[in-house]
């Protein structure tokens, strides 16, 4: 599993996707989720505009495993 750092209180999880590389562009996010499945947290979830916060992990079959690190956060 790969850390994700960030600096606000939540991204969303097409900006996940283009962090990771499993897209191109943030345009992409509808048409990747739509075509693919993504876990957030273990449930299957296809909404783009998700927030995605400190301690969540995002599961992207076949891109990888990514768990999201706010900087400055401590669990």
């Amino acid at each position: 599993m790969q850390d994700i750092f960030i600096d606000a209180e939540f991204i969303t999880l097409g900006q996940v996707l283009k962090m990771t590389d499993a897209i191109s562009s943030g345009g992409m996010a509808k048409w990747f989720l739509s075509e693919h499945v993504v876990y957030v947290n273990g449930e299957v979830e296809d909404r783009r505009g998700r927030k995605i916060r400190n301690g969540d992990v995002v599961n992207i079959p076949g891109v990888g495993r990514f768990r999201i690190v706010e900087n400055g956060a401590t669990e």
